[in-house]
């Protein structure tokens, strides 16, 4: 199944990384957020890319255009350097698309543009290149394919230190309570479609505003929750924390660290 990646975001509350390289370029260790997610999806087998470019296009493709393998696999050295034999590699059998979409275009946008590289899919899925995740892949498409929903999105709870309040009319608190375990539930992108999306589309729309909302209208829309690891790359908090994690060695989306059946 092929997978759409939208990588024009500018990452602006990420103001040290964003001026020079976009969002989904953002390190995590030694590669940048998008390859994380790409390793992910690659990890279930879905190998197939779609890049929708936006701000700072180049720099994405440049880094694939000299993508060093040995910076992330073991390897034996030998004659001096002259030969370099790798022990494993991450993109052999990768298929990367580049499709630039423009720098402001919306997500909405960015699907239609990539429609024609996904002409001959039933089903393809979707990601905003900056969250990671250990959901697992193949019982959440089993759910959306056992389905007569067009659309399914991954539903998180949000990890933010807020208290959720509520109050009367007065200002007389009713409930205070941590935003994490309340009931709140927040869009975490992981999605997936049928071809039949594009019937939802109009042209310089958001994905998740007016098409969503004719998809609920029509009962096609659906939410997977999941309780398990995700985090955004939003802020340079997010970022120390998934840092942290990958310096641990526990970092919890690696997945193909682990045994994927």
């Amino acid at each position: 199944m092929k997978v759409v990646l939208f990588c024009g975001g500018f990452g602006t509350r990420l103001r040290d990384y964003s001026d020079d390289v976009p969002k989904p370029m953002v390190p995590v260790g030694y590669r940048p957020v998008l390859w994380h997610v790409m390793k992910y999806y690659a990890s279930f087998g879905h190998t197939d890319f779609v890049l929708a470019l936006g701000y700072k296009a180049d720099v994405i493709k440049h880094f694939f255009l000299n993508y060093d393998e040995a910076i992330s696999n073991d390897f034996v050295m030998s004659a001096g350097g002259r030969q370099v034999d790798m022990l494993a590699t991450d993109i052999d059998d990768w298929t990367i698309t580049f499709v630039d979409t423009g720098v402001a275009a919306s997500i909405g946008e960015r699907l239609l543009a990539v429609r024609r590289y996904l002409a001959n899919d039933a089903m393809f899925m979707c990601n905003y290149s900056d969250g990671l995740t250990d959901l697992p892949l193949d019982t959440y498409l089993k759910a959306f394919e056992e389905s007569d929903r067009v659309a399914q999105f991954l539903a998180v709870e949000p990890q933010l230190s807020y208290h959720r309040v509520e109050a009367d009319e007065t200002g007389r608190v009713l409930d205070i309570r941590p935003v994490h375990g309340s009931g709140l539930w927040i869009n975490g992108g992981y999605f997936v479609f049928r071809s039949e999306i594009f019937d939802y589309i109009e042209e310089g729309e958001e994905l998740v505003v007016e098409p969503f909302r004719r998809l609920m209208q029509a009962g096609k829309l659906a939410a997977h929750r999941y309780d398990g690891f995700w985090a955004p790359m939003d802020t340079f908090k997010d970022k120390q924390l998934l840092d942290d994690l990958w310096a641990s060695g526990r970092a919890p989306w690696q997945v193909w660290k682990q045994d994927v059946s």
